[in-house]
């Protein structure tokens, strides 16, 4: 037998006796594509997309205090900022600088002509009234007497009823600044309608005012002519950012220290959040309510606001395993193995490359921190 012919018989007797012996059950299979069914994804068994996941447990940790930056103000609610109605010129001062005043005290007087014509105009408005009063009733004797055409009197209640209205109108204007047209000495009263301390005053005896300088966009003229507050009630308006906007709900307590007094620890209580953030700055008003009974801190001071961490622990997962859609936040849960399930979650601030997460997870459950792109685009 040719040699040629021995060496294939025996090659294809070497390559059945390995084709035999390969066992069935070690035969590679298709895998197959995963099954979306709403939130879920669903692998089948030895898919080689799995060796592309990892997963770690969600985690609980205590969260850290958070510092951020604020500055005192005056309280709104108790406190007026006075400008004056008339034009003139300030004649003496009736209050200082620190000095407590009752409501309705009187802060300074100011000469004015404008206030001297608003009291005549009222002086005017009441002799009209009378007199038209006075013609209506003898016209409408006439009337009985059959001396007078009915037109006359209709045409005298017409004129006094106007009468009568221009002089309700003038007395209210002047009892509105709280004076009446018993005098035409010219003389206007500046007083404050709350009760409290002048905090800030910035006329002088002499000095020429006029009402419409609140509207001017220089400082030194638009600054009010006295600022009545009760300085032991303050608010602190904080800078803060999204992030911290979960832990400064109202009614939160928190404390602040300022470089005034540095050993000195002061509290405070959340009061209101602003329902928009600053465009420029990206940042949203946080107002707090302030306890200065000492009157230690003074207004437009700045401070540092500490928010300690919550005493309950919070949990965290890696920054990888948290994606963006639209403006909600989702992780990827693996339910089982092969199996997962996207959750959406609500954050908290980023530290240490780890993610606090605030809602939507709990303790030791398994979440995706490579991969999520991959799942969710199998998911869409």
């Amino acid at each position: 037998m040719p040699a040629m012919k021995i060496f294939r018989i025996l090659n294809s007797l070497v390559l059945a006796t390995c084709v035999a012996g390969c066992h069935p059950e070690t035969a590679s299979e298709p895998a197959g594509d995963p099954k979306v069914t709403g939130g879920k994804i669903t692998f089948p068994e030895h898919s080689p997309q799995l060796t592309a996941l990892e997963v770690a447990p969600a985690e609980a940790r205590i969260t850290a205090s958070t510092l951020l930056s604020g500055r005192l103000i005056w309280n709104d609610d108790v406190t007026v900022r006075v400008f004056t109605p008339f034009a003139g010129r300030v004649r003496t001062l009736a209050a200082d600088l620190g000095q407590t005043v009752e409501k309705d005290a009187a802060l300074a007087t100011v000469e004015s002509a404008d206030f001297g014509q608003a009291q005549a105009d009222a002086r005017k408005a009441g002799s009209d009234l009378k007199l038209a009063q006075r013609n209506l009733a003898r016209l409408r004797e006439l009337l009985a007497h059959g001396a007078a055409a009915q037109k006359d009197v209709e045409a005298a209640e017409s004129a006094a009823v106007q009468a009568e209205t221009e002089n309700t109108r003038a007395s209210s204007r002047l009892a509105a600044y709280g004076a009446n047209a018993d005098s035409l000495d010219e003389i206007f009263t500046l007083r404050t309608p709350l009760a409290g301390t002048v905090v800030d005053k910035n006329v002088n005896p002499g000095q020429e005012i006029r009402p419409d300088q609140m509207l001017a966009n220089l400082p030194e003229v638009t600054a009010p002519l006295f600022v009545v507050s009760d300085p032991t009630r303050l608010w602190i308006q904080i800078d803060a950012t999204e992030v911290d906007l979960p832990h400064l709900p109202p009614g939160r307590e928190f404390t602040f220290t300022t470089r005034a007094f540095p050993d000195q620890i002061f509290t405070g209580r959340v009061d209101k959040v602003a329902a928009f953030l600053d465009a420029n700055t990206r940042t949203i008003k946080v107002r707090g309510e302030v306890d200065n009974s000492r009157r230690a801190l003074k207004a437009e001071m700045f401070v540092s606001v500490n928010l300690p961490g919550d005493e309950a622990a919070t949990l965290s997962v890696p920054a990888a395993a948290v994606f963006l859609k639209g403006d909600k936040h989702f992780v990827f849960i693996q339910d089982q193995p092969g199996q997962f399930t996207r959750q959406e979650v609500a954050i908290g601030s980023e530290q240490a490359g780890r993610v606090l997460v605030l809602n939507g997870l709990q303790a030791g459950q398994q979440v995706v921190t490579d991969g999520c792109m991959l799942l969710q685009q199998l998911m869409e």
